[in-house]
């Protein structure tokens, strides 16, 4: 019956031609130059004779092409190579050697290398790598289809002085000369191409062991150390629990994590090798408002759902993502209890169903599918699959899932084969309801999340919204007693927002003294303009554990008394907060925006404001930077430069925001005439995208 809904899906892909195997060889990078060249051995089997093989390979350059050691007629598209194998028998071992040089265009980026001469770096240069489901061929010749795996046995030399991390187990270190050291990493098992992964900066690493004896690598920034804590916290919590709950023993050699500068997303899980943000690290008082869990839960996740077994068709990603999704906020559950789980459940479920409500929800089992489909609906998926089946149904039908299509792929209609043939149920009708249909079943969603005692309250309150005070103020103030559930205090503060904050004064001051952090940041984020009666209260959030709410705080109090705006600047100097620094930033625009507060050192503030635009820094850092610049309205040629740097970004975010920036300092004729002369002066591509703006502005560039 499964079969005529989601189609006639074959459980492995059928293979022909050529089978990879394996590849080895040496990858020689040189950062400064932003170039690759490389001398690598595949092997492979051929399954049938066929005329040709082929690799994707993106702008490279061959200078040698053999088979079995002898140089064979190639041809090169620009996007993959061909050689032709017609005169091979069908049985037998083969291997293709591969010499190029590429400088890529993508995929790996080359992070801070344009000033490696400098004395006065702020930050290593690095190299970093960022295959996102078929773009690993801009580096290596390899295969953009996910359902060919093989093993990746590489060699990578590097300039002396950095770390290099990589995919597998480090076999050997060793100087080749006086400038440049090889790294050799080993795997031990197939994978597909666009997990494979380097790394290159400055680390310092902190080593652990499962319970079941995986070596686990934590590597980190070198003036990070007291940040290693809070942010890897509870990584060998998590690490034992997922092994213990899918049943399956991690299944690979060794687990490494490493941070990097202007990545792409919040992490990647390549085999092995996870690589996320350096935003994401934190110390002990930023962790409650931002931390690295779930990013840490989900990407280990994925070396089983995504790595270990791989969606075989686009419609079928949400069996990486909706699993890795999924079992991270179990992970999450164990360590932050039964409350944030169906907390965070119930967020999604609102996020879904409100898209619903427009027309625009999507069915999970398809093609082209939203990241809110693919991770929150497919981990909804999996939850109410678990309530239906019971606990012991579900894990066995994972773990046999898992054990059946490990090193390989596997579709949708695997999986549910599975879950059926486990529990012996017909998931029909549940196919139909969470895969195949376009609305989110918030009704049985509902039904679900009132198993919750917690959520029930919460809803109870939350159902209050849209009455008047005087029939719900007995019910608010009895939620703001103590102790106070974090989730329902902060939902009467949001009730409390809608009020006459003088009509609420009593329950505003319930809300300070509750003790609880969460409703006190909740009146800071919420309560905008504070009013007099509340402004002694008010003034004790700038000494709460944490940077939210300080940096809520301190802007609101500035703004609603400026007579005492030197006092609260003062209370703050020096505090440079979560790693983009918002609490100093912030500092910085508003020391600016007070002329009367330490007026000698006002041009300090300006300059230290205007250095964190520079392409030196992380994006994040730049873009709070860029943001208090046009608020005070202060930009000039550095900031204009960094600006134009920044609308060529690799990271896409960062990159929109400074295009829509541009644009609307251009609406101003003072930014036009600077832009004007500037974009003589700027890079290629920096330079043609300005005067493209200020032509479509009808200001000549020349």
């Amino acid at each position: 019956m499964l079969l005529a809904l989601i189609g006639n899906y074959l459980s492995a892909q059928t293979s022909s031609g050529p089978d990879f195997l394996r590849v080895e060889g040496k990858v020689r990078i040189d950062p400064r130059q932003g170039k690759v060249q490389a001398d690598l051995t595949y092997f492979f089997e051929l399954l049938q004779p066929v005329d040709s093989l082929f690799l994707d390979a993106q702008g490279m350059e061959f200078s040698k092409v053999a088979l079995n050691g002898i140089e064979v007629p190639h041809t090169n598209t620009g996007k993959r190579i061909g050689v032709p194998i017609g005169g091979l028998s069908h049985k037998g071992l083969y291997d293709l050697h591969l010499r190029y040089e590429v400088a890529p265009r993508q995929t790996m980026y080359f992070v801070g290398w344009e000033n490696t001469s400098s004395d006065s770096l702020l930050y290593a240069p690095q190299v970093w790598t960022q295959g996102q489901g078929k773009y690993t061929s801009h580096w290596l010749p390899s295969f953009d289809d996910t359902s060919e795996k093989l093993e990746f046995d590489l060699t990578y030399i590097f300039p002396k002085g950095y770390e290099v991390i990589a995919n597998g187990a480090l076999r050997d270190r060793r100087p080749l000369n006086d400038s440049t050291v090889a790294w050799t990493y080993d795997m031990d098992h197939h994978m597909s191409s666009y997990l494979v992964a380097m790394v290159a900066g400055k680390y310092q690493v902190k080593e652990l062991l499962s319970k079941e004896g995986t070596p686990i690598s934590l590597y980190f920034y070198p003036e990070d150390e007291e940040r290693v804590e809070p942010t890897y916290r509870y990584t060998l919590d998590i690490f034992n629990y997922l092994e213990e709950e899918i049943g399956v023993a991690y299944p690979w050699n060794t687990y490494k994590q490493v941070p990097v500068r202007d990545f792409l997303h919040s992490g990647m899980e390549n085999t092995t090798t996870t690589i996320f943000s350096d935003f994401l690290m934190t110390d002990s008082l930023a962790f409650e408002d931002r931390n690295y869990v779930m990013v840490n839960a989900h990407e280990l996740a994925h070396q089983w759902f995504g790595n270990l077994v791989t969606a075989a068709g686009d419609e079928d990603h949400w069996l990486q993502e909706g699993f890795a999704t999924y079992y991270a906020l179990l992970a999450e559950r164990e360590i932050f209890g039964q409350e944030h789980y169906y907390w965070q459940l119930y967020s999604w479920a609102e996020e879904l169903e409100l898209r619903s409500q427009k027309g625009e929800g999507q069915a999970v089992n398809q093609a082209g599918g939203s990241s809110l489909t693919y991770y929150y609906q497919g981990a909804w998926v999996l939850h109410r699959l678990r309530e239906i089946l019971g606990d012991e149904a579900f894990r066995e039908g994972v773990r046999q899932y898992l054990i059946k299509y490990q090193y390989s792929s596997a579709r949708t209609q695997d999986f549910l084969d599975q879950m059926e043939a486990v529990s012996g149920m017909d998931l029909t009708d549940f196919a139909k309801r969470w895969l195949l249909q376009s609305a989110f079943p918030a009704e049985e969603a509902l039904s679900s999340l009132q198993k919750s005692p917690f959520l029930n309250q919460y809803l109870q309150i939350a159902a209050l919204k849209g009455l008047p005070l005087d029939q719900k103020r007995d019910q608010l103030e009895q939620a703001l007693r103590f102790p106070v559930n974090d989730y329902i205090g902060q939902q009467v503060i949001h009730q409390l927002a809608l009020e006459s904050p003088r009509e609420v004064l009593d329950l505003y001051h319930k809300g300070f003294e509750s003790h609880n952090s969460m409703v006190r940041q909740a009146i800071a984020l919420s309560l905008g303009q504070v009013p007099l009666e509340l402004k002694t209260a008010y003034e004790s959030l700038l000494q709460d554990d944490s940077y939210l709410t300080r940096e809520a705080a301190l802007y609101h109090l500035w703004a609603s008394f400026p007579e005492d705006r030197a006092i609260y600047l003062r209370t703050l100097e020096g505090v440079e907060g979560f790693y983009d620094k918002n609490l100093e930033i912030l500092w910085l625009g508003l020391h600016l925006a007070t002329p009367e507060f330490k007026p000698e050192t006002r041009q300090q503030s300006m300059h230290r404001l205007i250095g964190y635009t520079n392409s030196a820094h992380p994006f994040y850092i730049r873009r709070n930077a860029f943001n208090f610049l046009y608020q005070l309205d202060a930009f000039e040629p550095q900031s204009l430069a960094s600006l134009a740097q920044g609308t060529q970004h690799p990271v896409w975010r960062f990159r929109s925001f400074c295009r829509q920036l541009m644009e609307e300092l251009l609406e101003k004729p003072h930014y036009q005439s600077l832009l004007q002369d500037l974009s003589l002066h700027l890079p290629e591509k920096e330079r043609e995208y300005t005067q493209s703006l200020l032509r479509a502005k009808r200001v000549d560039p020349d």
